[in-house]
């Protein structure tokens, strides 16, 4: 509601508060609270879809890292087993 009223030519943000405070019955000060709450809650969403990205990332070098190590290991294995051989 407040977004709609700050889009209105020369509207102020405390204009807007005024204006849904009055048009919801409360006080100007619980809508600012909601409004502080609402994008504080914005915020940790986009930091969660943040370390979701990072922990795919993360998982997916693990899996290379293991594979790698699985191939080097049989390289080794492999020299060894010739070395002993010749």
């Amino acid at each position: 509601m407040i977004e709609v009223a700050l889009a209105e030519p020369a509207v102020s943000e405390c204009e807007a508060i005024r204006s849904v405070a009055t048009t919801l019955s409360v006080s100007e000060d619980s809508v600012r609270r909601w409004r502080r709450t609402a994008y504080s809650a914005g915020d940790e969403r986009a930091e969660i879809r943040r370390l979701q990205g990072e922990a795919a990332e993360m998982r997916t070098a693990n899996e290379i890292l293991k594979k790698t190590s699985a191939f080097l290991a049989a390289e080794l294995d492999l020299l060894t087993t010739q070395e002993s051989a010749g």
